[in-house]
C-alpha cells in the first residue's frame, strides 16, 4: 500500500490552497492562573511548508503545537479553532478526533525514549496504529510493508523491526519516530523539539531527512524549538512566541536579517555565535511573566530597551509591516527597531 493510497482510504484530500493547520483566535486558560496560557494565538501551515514556532521556555510554543491533536491540560478552558485539514479538533467527535490523530496528523516527540514502550518490538510500534485505526484496517502484511518502505525513507532497514528500543541509539529511534509518525500518511507533522536530545551531527542528519521527507511527501510541518539557527536553518516561515502571543511572524530569511519586535531581536544578539568578539555573553534581562501575574499593556515591556509609557499601558496589536509581505509584528515601536535593536541588546 503506497502513500497516495493511505490518503485516498482515509479523507479525500482537501484543497491544496487550504493550510493543513489553520489556528484562529486560540485563547487557553488554566484554573487558578491569573492570565491566559495562550492569548489570541494565530498560525497557518500550508502544504509542503515547514513553519518554526521560537521563543523562550514556558512562552507557549508546545501548548500551541498539541493544541492541533486536541492534547490540552486537564480543566482547560478554550475559545478559537484549530483547523486540521479544514476541520476543527475542538469540536470534533471522540471517533473523529482519533481518526484525525491516527491519519491526519502526527506528533514526534522530544525524547524518542519516553515516547516508545521499551518491552515492545519496532516493528509492533510502527504498525500496531494503523491496523488499528477504522479509518486505514491495513493487514499485517501490508502494514509491515508500508514500516519497512518508511525505514527505508529515514535510512535504516529492516532489520530494526525486530529490534527493541533499547538495542538502537538516540538517533536511529529519533528516525523510527519519524517513520512512526509518516505511518498513517499524515498531511501534518508536529514536530516538538525533536533533535534537544540529539548530538550535533545527528541533529543536522534529522533536519536534513525531515526536510527530505517534506519535500518527497508534501507534509506541512510544525517545527517548535528555542534554537534559532536551526528554526532559520529548516524553515521557510517563523513564528517568534512571548508570554502566550504570537509577537513576530514573517518569512525566516527576513525576520532573522531584520527583526520588527525587540524581543526576536534580544533573542538573536543572546546567540552565541563562532566569530562573536569576546567578552561577556549578551542576555536578555529580566525573566517572563508568569501565569500567577496579571499583564497590562506589552508582556515584554519590563524587559525592553525600546519600552515608553505606552508599552506599559497598552497591548500592541499585530499588524503588517509596510512594504514586507506577509511580515507582522506586535510592537509599539517596530518603527525604531530597525538598525538599533540588536545594539540596543547586545549588553556589556
Amino acid at each position: 500500500m503506497t502513500a497516495k493510497s493511505v490518503r485516498e482510504v482515509q479523507l479525500p484530500v482537501q484543497d491544496a490552497k487550504l493550510p493543513v493547520l489553520d489556528i484562529q483566535g486560540l485563547r487557553i486558560t488554566l484554573p487558578g492562573t491569573a492570565r491566559a496560557v495562550l492569548d489570541g494565538v494565530d498560525l497557518t501551515v500550508a502544504p509542503g511548508e515547514t513553519v518554526a514556532l521560537v521563543g523562550e521556555s514556558g512562552s507557549g510554543k508546545t501548548l500551541t503545537s498539541r493544541s492541533a491533536l486536541r492534547l490540552l491540560p486537564t480543566g482547560a478552558a478554550v475559545e478559537g479553532s484549530v483547523l486540521v485539514d479544514g476541520e476543527d479538533v475542538l469540536t470534533m467527535t471522540p471517533d473523529r478526533l482519533s481518526a484525525v490523530r491516527t491519519g491526519r496528523a502526527a506528533m514526534i516527540f522530544q525524547d524518542p525514549r519516553a515516547a516508545i514502550n521499551p518491552l515492545r518490538r519496532i516493528g509492533d510500534f510502527l504498525t500496531e496504529s494503523v491496523r488499528l485505526a477504522r479509518t486505514t484496517r491495513m493487514s499485517r502484511a501490508q502494514a509491515t510493508g508500508r514500516a519497512t518502505e518508511l525505514l527505508q525513507a529515514v535510512g535504516l532497514d529492516a532489520s530494526a523491526l525486530m529490534k527493541y528500543p533499547g538495542q538502537v541509539s538516540g538517533g536511529m529511534l529519533q528516525r523510527v519516530m519519524i517513520a512512526g509518525a509518516l505511518m498513517g500518511d499524515p498531511v501534518l507533522l508536529l514536530a516538538d523539539e525533536p533533535t534537544t536530545a540529539l548530538d550535533v551531527t545527528t541533529q543536522a542528519e534529522v533536519v536534513a531527512l525531515l526536510t527530505e521527507l517534506r519535500r518527497r511527501f508534501h507534509t506541512g510541518l510544525l517545527f517548535v524549538t528555542h534554537d534559532l539557527d536551526l528554526a532559520a536553518a529548516i524553515s521557510d516561515r517563523v513564528c517568534v512566541m512571548y508570554a502566550g502571543r504570537i509577537v513576530e511572524s514573517g518569512p525566516a530569511a527576513e525576520l532573522f536579517a531584520q527583526p520588527r519586535h525587540p524581543y526576536t531581536a534580544a533573542l538573536l544578539a543572546s546567540t552565541p555565535r563562532p566569530r562573536a568578539p569576546g567578552g561577556r555573553l549578551a542576555a536578555i534581562d529580566g525573566r517572563p511573566p508568569d501565569l500567577w501575574e496579571e499583564l497590562q499593556g506589552c508582556a515584554f515591556a519590563a524587559r525592553c530597551a525600546l519600552a515608553t509609557e505606552v508599552c506599559a499601558l497598552h497591548t500592541p496589536q499585530s499588524l503588517p509591516a509596510p512594504g514586507h509581505p506577509g511580515r507582522r509584528a506586535a510592537c509599539h515601536h517596530s518603527d525604531r527597531l530597525e538598525g538599533s535593536a540588536l545594539d540596543a541588546r547586545e549588553g556589556p
